[in-house]
């Protein structure tokens, strides 16, 4: 396994029993070899590098084509995967920037999936009636007061 964080107090080798299953007996324990960044001159250690000044841009620019082409040139001017980046910048860049957009993605469906739950718990307020509008607008923070107003018609609509 590589390791891309700092090490820290962090092991040299992590066993599946201790990691998730807090040492118990598993039938199948597996341990790996954590590496991490070191003086060695190798492909690794040059990839190592490479994630922790993507790390770095992704601080300063977020998560942008402009943190992964500054992230490149970085690594060409200090000759880490020189050659490599240099051959292959564009794939490198699709690649990556591929990885943002699939994050995305992840990120809208989760805020999609907490909206819906939001939104199943308006029509229940709704339905007991107890609450004014404004009251469960302040209890669900991703429905506007348009949408509950919505919701509350369809409810009405239903009974």
């Amino acid at each position: 396994m590589i390791y891309t964080g700092n090490k820290g107090r962090k092991p040299d080798t992590i066993s599946l029993s201790q990691e998730f299953f807090d040492g118990a007996d598993i039938d199948i324990e597996i341990k790996a070899k954590v590496i991490y960044e070191s003086d060695k001159d190798n492909i690794i250690n040059e990839y190592i590098v490479f994630c922790k000044v993507f790390n770095e841009q992704i601080k300063e620019y977020g998560m942008t084509k402009q943190a992964v082409t500054e992230t490149i040139r970085i690594c060409k001017d200090r000759n880490i995967l020189k050659q490599y980046l240099s051959s292959k910048e564009v794939e490198v860049v699709t690649i990556m920037k591929s990885l943002f957009d699939d994050e995305q993605i992840m990120r809208t469906y989760a805020k999609d999936i907490e909206k819906e739950t939001e939104r199943k718990t308006a029509e229940r307020m709704i339905r007991k009636g107890k609450m004014t509008l404004e009251e469960i607008a302040d209890c669900v923070s991703l429905l506007s007061f348009d949408e509950l107003k919505e919701l509350e018609a369809e409810v009405m609509q239903l009974a």
